[in-house]
Parts: structure tokens; C-alpha cells; sequence
């Protein structure tokens, strides 16, 4: 595995206007002066330890009292605590020695990537945790990735040291193998325990260097966070970059020009502490009189209505979703309900798209993007758990580029919006390059599953003796349902896995229709490979079959590309013992009988309507 350490042996140079997507800050009251400023973050693998990190730090700074201390402190949402994952980043304000730190807690799973990537860009200096039982993982290395682009100072903590598992030289060997420091630029602590963390404080003041910015210059602040308060109205949280922002300041939005007041300016101790400004260097938030979702962005930059011809900040990449899904109100008198909620989380979590979709089984509803599939199920918990909302969510797809033979070309976001195949000259489904690390014994199993998912694998590295990283890749789609449960079960658990967006390639794909007692039902279509639609058409029915409650009559269900049906189940009907009053006599007599109930069971199949639960139209994430 290639080194990475050329840009980051000595100081990091001190990055000028390149702050953003910080989240809060918690204030100096007197002014600290600018060089007296560490703004940071912590990065890892998801369960590496740190949110439990940030707890310590806010312990031995004393910025939260030990009576209302918890585990998991920055971790607001009850899904945070529930799951022991972050999903938001969480900025705090922290004093020690004289010095403010503004500390930044980021997600780890993948699916939160983006999060990270907008902490990075508000800070100078980031800790990256390994554990020093598990050792450097997928979204570790994504991580440093990440902050080598921000140019970031980063300084390595090995974690969990206190665990028997932990074996800290070989641990030690591959942080230094990554990086390409010095064995004695590591840090090791007991994030549990508080062994070693106020090094981490001390590493953290001597080698991250103080933000950069113009104090008399031009105000320049970047929205690198935000949220919908129903009493307060949109709440920003920013990094100062020049200038400074006061209470009651008229203050504009340069990408929207939309204008409002700073009712108040403040920063997070972590709760929010009112302050009069924010001024060159700080993080903190506005609370500002806007009612509309749509006036402040992520990566905006916000000024002073008084300053003219300011050239904005350069804002953040825009994300583009990887996994798109249907989401139907269980009654449609609640559709309005849905669309508003999602349009007050979009603020928070500017990753997720929407638009309308309607489906002639299910009503009026939104079909949404995500980043991942665990992004996917916390927004559904969160719509369900703070709106009150019942939903029906449908299979998950991904986006596909058709050409028609027209030369015109189109997106289409599922297998619904598919035109006629006669008019079709291709269709491009996106790939994705990835990268595994696992344990070396399990290296031949690993690529086993890449073929099986229709990847390529591209290149083997070797951390150690020990440790491989496998890069590779493949469809998206076939990473979608159940690829990280299939490399968590080959690899007993070692297995971890990063991935992005990498390009548009033509396929044969096809359109794998469902029919249920002979009705297509457009929900539950899919965009299958042609090697792939066989086995997926008849894993899915089966998987129907187990859902669809009986009916009174025999219902079929069927898998069909165009006209050609390639799989089916029959759910049988519930038989009600027609003969059970007769006694004696010739057989003719029963099956007399029985030849009256076949014939209301065929009229009942005419008229008959099949109850299709909500489960079905999520039947793809369904386990085998």
C-alpha cells in the first residue's frame, strides 16, 4: 500500500478562506484573541470510539459538569443513543490552557461521508481514531483520504488499548504504514477510561495551527450546517472566514439573495450559548428570521446586506445520491403531512433529494435519494418517529441513463418510468469503485463475491502481513440489498468496505415486471441485468409468497420481461370443508358439492381483489 505521508510529515501549512461546514461553536464572551483558536475534528471507522472520545475531552476540559454528563453527549437524536451511532456531526466549544478548541464529532458509516467531508472543511487539524483491536478498516482509510484533500494537520490516536484484544504494535505498524509518521507521533488512550487523552488535548494545541482569516476585511461566513426549529424559524450553523457577524445584523444569502436579520448570535457549549458576534475564526450559528427551507444552503456563503462585490466562498461538491426509493403515506389524506416533513429534514440533511411520484396502487407520495441504504432507514425512522407518519416504502434502485433511438436521452430514477423497449437504443447503469479491507486468509472469498456481483477486482494491496485492501469495481444495484451482509458473513466479521461514484456504463439490462392474480404492479418492477433476471424473478416471488396473505381464491404471482413470463408462484386459497354436513350415500353427492364451491371460488377470482401489505413493495431488503 502506497505511503501517504510526503504532505503531512512536518507542520500543515495554515489554509487561508478555507473554512466551512463546521458544525457550531461555543463562544468566547471577552473575544479570545485569533491565534489562541484550534478548530478540529474527530475521524474514524464507524465504532472506533469517537463519540466516546469527545466525551473525555469534554470532561477533562470542563466544559460539560460531571452531574450532567452521559455517554454519547453530542449524540442529540434518540436513534444516536438507541443505535450507539452518529449520524449528525456535532460541533462543541471547549477551553483548555488559554486556548478555545472547537471540536467537530463526524459520523463514520459511509453513508454519512458527506457530513465529514463538510467537517473537514471548517477545521485545520483532524484526529483520526483506529481501534487498536480492529486496526485501520475501509472508511479509516476514506477518512485520511478526505483530509489529506482538505490539507489537514491529522493526528493519529490509537484507541481501546485497554481492551485484551487490542494488539497495539501491529496496529501501530499499519497506522505508520498509512501515514508514514513516526511510531512516536501516535498517540495511544483509553477513550473509556480517560488513559492518555490529555495528550491528545496538549497535541492538539502545539500541532494544529490557528485559522486564518481578515478581521477588517469584507464579512465572508459559510454555512456548512443548519436546521428548522418550529419556534425560531432556520437556524445556521457557520464558520467565520472574515469579518464578523452581530446580533440584529442585516445579513444576505449570496447564492439565494435572500435577506434577514441575525435575531441572535451564538456558539455550543453544546448547548447554545447566546454571544454578541461571531467574529474571524470562529464557528457558532445565527438565528436568523427566514421561514423558508429554500433560502439558505449548505455551502452558502452569508455576508452583511451593507458589503458589496464579495466573492463568495467556494461552497461544497454537490452530492448526488446513490440509492433512490419510493415513500407512500399508508392513507393519502396524509401526503401533504410527508411532503412537509421531508421538506424540514432536507434542511438538516442537505443530501437528501425529493420530487413526486404516484403510483396508481399506492396513491400520491415521494419517490427520495439517499447516499446508502442506512441513511435510507434512518430517514424513515425519523419521518415515522417525529411526524408520526405510516409508511410504505417501496424497493430501493438506483438512476439509469436511456438513449432512445430518437438520440434524445433521459435519466429515470426506477423501472416505472422505463419507456417502451422499442423506442430504447441503450441503457447505462452507474458503477461504483470500491475498496475492502480484510483480513488476508479471507482475500479469495472477497473477490469471489465481487465476480458474483458482476464487479472486477482492480488491484491487491497488502498493509501487512496480515491486512489486505482490495480495490474493485461494480453495478451499483448489486451493492444495494445484501453485498455488505454477504462480506460481513465470508469475512466472520472483518470485512469493511468504502465506496463512490465512479461512472455510466451500457448494459443489458432489462425490465423485470410482477404480476399479482394477473394485475402488473409497477411498485414492485426492477432493472435487472439479463444473466441476473432468472434467479432474481424467482427469488422474488418466493419472497412474495411469503408475504401476500391468503385469499379465498387461488392467487398467482408472476415474473415477466415484456410479454414473456419467466417465473411464478401460486399462493393456494383457503377451502372452506364443504362436505363436512353430508354423511352416506353415493359419491356424486360430494363432489356435487364441491363442484358448486369451485365455481364461486372461479367468480370470486373474477371479482376478487388481492390485499397487497406494505411489506411487499420492500420485499428486495427482505433477508434470504
Amino acid at each position: 500500500m502506497p505511503t501517504l505521508n510526503e504532505q503531512h510529515s512536518g507542520s500543515t501549512p495554515q489554509r487561508a478562506a478555507n473554512a466551512g461546514s463546521a458544525t457550531g461553536s461555543a463562544g468566547r464572551q471577552g473575544g479570545m484573541a485569533q491565534e489562541s483558536i484550534r478548530n478540529f475534528c474527530i475521524i474514524a471507522h464507524i465504532d472506533h470510539g469517537k463519540s466516546t472520545l469527545a466525551d473525555r475531552l469534554l470532561e477533562l476540559t470542563g466544559t460539560v459538569e460531571m452531574r450532567n454528563m452521559k455517554a454519547q453527549m453530542l449524540d442529540r437524536m434518540d436513534l444516536e443513543q438507541e443505535r450507539g451511532i452518529t449520524i449528525k456531526l456535532a460541533p462543541v466549544r471547549m477551553k483548555y490552557k488559554d486556548y478555545e478548541l472547537n471540536l467537530i464529532d463526524t459520523p463514520g458509516h459511509v453513508d454519512f461521508s458527506y457530513e465529514v467531508s463538510r467537517s473537514l472543511e471548517a477545521v485545520e487539524g483532524a484526529i483520526l481514531v483506529v481501534d487498536a483491536s480492529q486496526g485501520i478498516q475501509a472508511q479509516t482509510l476514506a477518512n485520511v483520504y478526505l483530509a489529506m484533500a482538505a490539507d489537514l494537520k491529522i493526528i493519529p490516536v490509537l484507541n481501546k488499548i485497554d481492551l485484551p484484544a487490542a494488539d497495539v504494535e501491529r496496529v501501530t505498524a499499519e497506522v505508520v504504514s498509512l501515514l508514514g509518521c513516526k511510531k512516536e507521533d501516535i498517540l495511544l488512550v483509553s477513550a473509556k477510561t480517560g488513559q492518555g487523552v490529555d495528550a491528545v488535548l496538549d497535541r492538539v494545541v502545539s500541532e494544529i495551527p490557528a485559522p486564518s482569516g481578515i478581521a477588517q476585511a469584507p464579512t465572508r461566513a459559510l454555512i456548512f450546517d443548519s436546521y428548522y426549529d418550529d419556534y425560531r424559524g432556520v437556524i445556521l450553523y457557520i464558520r467565520m472566514v472574515d469579518g464578523h457577524i452581530g446580533k440584529n445584523d442585516a445579513v444576505r444569502m449570496m447564492a439565494t439573495d435572500a435577506q434577514g436579520l441575525a435575531l441572535e448570535t451564538g456558539c455550543l457549549n453544546p448547548d447554545m450559548l447566546s454571544m454578541g458576534k461571531l467574529s474571524t475564526g470562529e464557528i457558532g450559528y445565527i438565528v436568523t428570521n427566514l421561514k423558508t427551507t429554500k433560502e439558505a444552503r449548505v455551502g452558502d456563503t452569508v455576508t452583511l446586506i451593507s458589503h458589496n462585490s464579495i466573492t463568495p466562498l467556494p461552497g461544497y461538491k454537490e452530492f448526488k445520491p446513490f440509492v433512490y426509493a419510493g415513500f407512500f403515506p399508508e392513507s393519502n389524506e396524509h401526503y401533504q403531512t410527508l411532503k412537509e416533513a421531508v421538506e424540514k429534514l432536507g434542511l438538516s440533511d442537505s443530501a437528501l433529494q425529493s420530487e413526486p411520484e404516484n403510483s396508481p396502487v399506492l396513491g400520491f407520495g415521494l419517490r427520495l435519494g439517499f447516499l446508502g441504504l442506512l441513511h435510507m432507514d434512518i430517514v424513515r425512522e425519523r419521518l415515522e418517529r417525529e411526524y408520526g407518519l405510516d409508511l410504505i416504502i417501496t424497493n430501493p434502485s438506483t438512476d439509469y441513463q436511456v438513449k432512445l433511438t430518437t438520440g434524445a436521452e433521459l435519466a429515470i430514477k426506477s423501472a416505472s418510468e422505463l419507456p417502451d423497449v422499442s423506442g430504447i437504443e441503450l441503457i447505462r447503469e452507474p458503477w461504483v469503485k470500491g475498496e475492502i479491507v480484510c483480513p488476508v486468509s479471507y482475500v479469495g472469498a472477497v473477490i469471489q463475491l465481487i465476480v458474483n456481483s458482476r464487479g472486477h477486482q482492480k488491484h491487491l494491496d497488502y498493509v501487512d502481513a496480515r491486512l489486505a485492501v482490495i480495490d474493485f469495481e461494480a453495478p451499483l444495484a448489486n451493492l444495494l440489498t445484501d453485498f455488505y451482509d454477504q462480506l460481513k458473513s465470508i469475512t466472520s466479521g472483518y470485512g469493511s468496505f468504502n465506496y463512490e461514484l465512479s461512472d455510466y456504463r451500457a448494459e443489458d439490462l432489462v425490465k423485470l415486471d410482477f404480476y399479482i392474480a394477473g394485475d402488473r404492479v409497477d411498485a414492485l418492477s426492477l432493472m435487472v441485468h439479463r444473466s441476473e433476471a432468472d434467479r432474481l424473478a424467482r427469488s422474488t416471488v418466493e419472497k412474495l409468497k411469503q408475504v401476500i396473505p391468503r385469499q379465498q381464491f387461488k392467487v398467482s404471482l408472476q415474473a415477466a420481461i415484456g410479454g414473456k413470463f419467466i417465473a411464478r408462484e401460486d399462493i393456494s386459497a383457503f377451502r372452506k370443508d364443504v362436505t363436512t354436513g353430508l354423511y352416506g350415500g353415493d359419491v356424486s353427492r360430494k363432489k356435487k358439492v364441491l363442484a358448486k364451491q369451485k365455481k364461486g371460488k372461479e367468480r370470486m377470482k373474477r371479482f376478487g381483489k388481492v390485499d397487497i401489505p406494505a411489506e411487499a413493495f420492500a420485499v428486495m431488503l427482505k433477508r434470504d
